[in-house]
């Protein structure tokens, strides 16, 4: 270790883990430094995410002049492999190389995908909006092959990355190493969002072209030091003839308990039901409440604060032994509040009530998440880590793609059959196609509960000792 490096970690490691949340992560196998190093790939999947949901998305539409549909449809094609991640933490687990690696193959083959579609995708977006040379359908083809590879490639770093983590930390720290790596998956983003907005505030085609290609060279570069001597090369458990098992027999004995697969259930139903707003709350704020631009522009700070709000509430419980079931049935009935706060909100026009339910969004949604990330790390995989973290990655990515994209759609729809006065005349109202959305979610948390009852109780009449101390470095987003 340099000099700079060895006086920076022994100042770190002077600073307590109070002020230094991620420390109790790190042991003497897995040292501080080295998990701060294997979590660049995190920060690699962000970049790609900002860049594909962000950046190109405003710049299709509004420079490239891009219809909004074709926009739609190229972002939304990454989570077609959403449930593959189980399929891709399986193999992962049973596979074979004479190397005796099992992770890096994956993390490496997921980042060549990325880097693929990051090299192709600017001269398929300039050919799609009429300004390169060629048809526009051979740059339909080509953004949608570049969206599939970056998302294809997302996944599949993801997956296995998060597994080659649970590989390395001790079952004591596993939920706090992994938790780590997912706060550095939204420092990422944020760091990502501000560069790639400094570097396209004069926007010219060339600009762009270079951001996108920059960004790939820049995920190689992440995720081939984040892999560099992580994983420790073990020939007997990765040799070709040795036996494993069929996907469907692994995934079977993953669920087989009935309480597992009703946990994924729950999962699936609570994250639909607290994302299915996501891209029409603030419409609803400004078409309804009529807010101003910065009026809306809070709404982020506010989801915030109640997350913030339910972590502080969930340190503070979990550490006194209450069951993270209970703790997430406490997430969704603070959403069944804060839904029908939104709703109301639009007929008496209080804007100050609508900022109350979006916050108690945040708050229900952070419950939800941190309990519901306790419980994944506590799922029985019988050493088969690739493929629980991957069953629940594509349950929670499958959930929150699908209700986003149904969300914008029924509200769409909706708003369309009421202009066209297909649902009389007392359904004319703008609030009217987001009150549909807004009852649907608070639908999908009545049969969320519904999942999660049974678990409440069984789990406490059999939960033991309070479970450990559980902080910052615990809650992923």
């Amino acid at each position: 270790m340099n000099p700079v490096s060895a006086a920076l970690v022994k100042g770190l490691t002077r600073i307590g883990p109070r002020w230094l949340p991620f420390a109790d992560a790190a042991t003497a196998e897995l040292p501080l430094g080295r998990i701060l190093r294997l979590s660049l790939f995190q920060v690699a999947v962000g970049m790609a995410s900002v860049l594909l949901v962000g950046t190109l998305n405003r710049v299709m539409i509004v420079e490239l002049s891009v219809p909004a549909w074709v926009v739609a449809l190229m972002v939304s094609l990454p989570f077609l492999f959403a449930p593959l991640r189980a399929l891709i933490g399986y193999r992962s687990d049973t596979h074979r190389s004479v190397l005796g690696w099992r992770r890096v193959p994956y993390i490496w083959f997921g980042s060549l995908l990325q880097f693929g579609g990051l090299a192709i995708m600017p001269f398929a977006l300039l050919v799609l909006s009429g300004d390169g040379v060629g048809p526009v359908l051979y740059g339909q083809i080509g953004a949608a092959l570049a969206f599939l590879l970056v998302g294809a490639g997302l996944h599949t770093t993801q997956t296995a990355g998060l597994a080659l983590a649970t590989d390395l930390a001790t079952p004591a720290t596993r939920a706090r190493v992994v938790a780590l790596l997912y706060v550095t998956l939204l420092a990422g983003m944020v760091l990502s969002g501000v560069v790639f907005s400094w570097l396209l505030a004069d926007f010219t085609p060339l600009r762009l072209i270079q951001v996108v290609q920059g960004a790939a060279v820049a995920t190689m570069a992440l995720n081939i030091v984040a892999l560099w001597k992580q994983e420790v090369r073990n020939p007997a458990r990765t040799a070709p003839g040795r036996d494993r098992p069929a996907f469907r027999t692994a995934f079977a004995a993953l669920i087989q308990d009935r309480r597992s697969l009703r946990f994924l259930v729950a999962v699936g139903l609570g994250t639909a039901a607290f994302n299915m707003q996501d891209i029409i709350l603030e419409p609803f704020g400004a078409q309804v409440l009529h807010l101003s631009v910065s009026g809306t522009t809070i709404l982020t700070a506010l989801l915030a604060a109640g997350a913030l709000a339910a972590f502080a509430l969930s340190a503070r419980a979990l550490s006194a032994g209450i069951d993270p079931y209970r703790l997430a049935a406490l997430g969704i009935v603070s959403g069944l509040v804060a839904f029908p706060c939104v709703i109301f909100s639009g007929a008496v026009d209080a804007a100050t009530l609508f900022r109350f339910g979006v916050v108690l969004i945040g708050f229900g949604g952070g419950l939800f998440a941190v309990a519901t990330l306790t419980t994944a790390m506590e799922i029985e995989s019988g050493g088969m880590n690739g493929l629980a973290v991957g069953v629940w990655g594509a349950v929670q990515a499958s959930a929150a793609g699908l209700s986003i994209a149904l969300g914008g759609a029924i509200r769409d729809i909706v708003a369309g059959l009421a202009e066209r006065g297909a649902l009389g005349p007392g359904f004319g109202d703008p609030a009217i196609a987001y009150g549909v959305v807004y009852h649907i979610e608070i639908a999908l948390l009545f049969a969320t509960l519904i999942a999660i009852g049974p678990l409440v109780r069984s789990a406490g009449a059999r939960r033991g000792p309070a479970i450990a101390r559980f902080g910052l470095a615990e809650f992923p987003s």
